[in-house]
């Protein structure tokens, strides 16, 4: 797919909007609570967010950044320009698969790229580096980094190798590294290191099962403790969840009006939240024309597709969203743009979707 200059000239700036938006929110949700004060966001909508983490209130983050690597998912839509089809804040994935799909397309089409001018992503890995740097404690004048995996078994463990790797920092596992005094340290063969800044590709719950999941055998017991302290930084911080919460997603514009007075450069798809009488009753009627997704998954998980759909899937999905109203939004089934894959054998066509990353560290990349 080629993009041009100015159609990335636009989503730049607007994913640029929507993070700095996305971060002030955060800010503003574990702080001062501005937003909700004046009538913007519903404040049920936040405190019932399985993504919501109370232990985050007035917790210092470094820098204020709360979401330092994200991966927005845009979709084209039938006159050509780009939507937000949903934010992702808390652990993306995906960006090593795009590093190496291009190394290959580089040695493949090798002439293609010159020709066409296509700006490179080989310096991802030290852009990534220098983002996690600049969220380092003021401790640190030589931060360590390193990365946290859930171990070989999850199924983006190759991206996690890939870009320590790429960065050349240590890849760990939780028990890999120990708490002690607040300060967190890494297990090497010439003793413990200090740690100064985690990329952790673990999920909330997992992190400390002293102060989440104490069934968690994947986290660092007293890791919160150590970064409530401020003496270990980590990206994306905890409880970011709530802000691509898939109901928030539909406040999104009147979040970058708020705090940044501009109107939303990348549109959102209409969405329909289900807690309101009137939404439902449409959804509930229009299930096979509809897309409806749960708003705490991620990766195609708790959604139904209305018009490849079932009767019997239909009916189950009417009943979770009259037990729980709150879980679900809906969205028109949208006419996205198609791309040539290769299936079974042949050439076929399947709609796609678009996944830039965005780095907050020092700057907005």
């Amino acid at each position: 797919r080629i993009i041009t200059s100015d159609e990335w000239e636009t989503i730049e700036s607007g994913l640029k909007q929507r993070i700095t938006a996305l971060n002030l929110f955060l800010q503003d949700v574990y702080g001062d609570g501005r937003i909700i004060n004046d009538g913007i966001v519903p404040p049920e909508l936040i405190y019932t967010s399985q993504h919501y983490r109370r232990e985050m209130r007035g917790v210092q983050v470094p820098n204020g950044i709360y979401i330092s690597v994200v991966g927005t998912d845009l979709v084209r839509i039938e006159d050509g320009s780009f939507a937000v089809l949903e934010d992702n804040l808390r652990v993306p994935s995906g960006v090593s698969y795009m590093l190496a799909n291009r190394q290959v397309m580089k040695r493949i089409f090798p002439t293609l790229f010159g020709g066409y001018g296509v700006r490179p992503t080989d310096q991802y890995g030290q852009a990534l580096l220098a983002t996690l740097k600049a969220l380092a404690p003021k401790h640190a004048t030589d931060p360590v980094v390193v990365v946290l995996t859930p171990g070989v078994y999850n199924s983006a463990y190759f991206e996690h190798t890939f870009l320590a790797r790429q960065m050349g920092v240590e890849l760990v596992e939780g028990r890999d590294l120990l708490v002690h005094n607040n300060v967190v340290y890494m297990r090497t063969t010439a003793g413990l290191q200090r740690v100064d800044v985690i990329y952790r590709r673990i999920d909330d719950d997992f992190l400390d099962p002293l102060a989440f999941r104490h069934d968690s055998a994947l986290g660092v017991s007293g890791l919160f403790n150590a970064y409530r302290a401020g003496n270990v930084s980590l990206a994306n911080a905890i409880g970011t969840g709530v802000a691509d919460d898939k109901a928030m997603y539909a406040y999104v514009p009147k979040i970058i009006k708020y705090y940044l007075g501009e109107e939303a450069i990348l549109p959102n798809i209409q969405t329909y939240l289900l807690e309101d009488e009137s939404q439902r009753s449409y959804v509930l009627e229009n299930l096979d024309k509809l897309v409806v997704k749960a708003v705490g998954e991620s990766g195609g998980y708790g959604m139904l597709i209305g018009p490849h759909s079932t009767k019997e899937e239909q009916a189950k999905f009417r009943e979770q969203i009259l037990a729980h109203p709150r879980n679900y939004i809906a969205q028109p089934t949208l006419a996205l743009s198609r791309s040539p894959c290769f299936v079974d054998g042949e050439i076929d066509s399947r709609h796609v979707d678009f996944r830039p990353y965005i780095l907050y560290g020092d700057e907005v990349r």
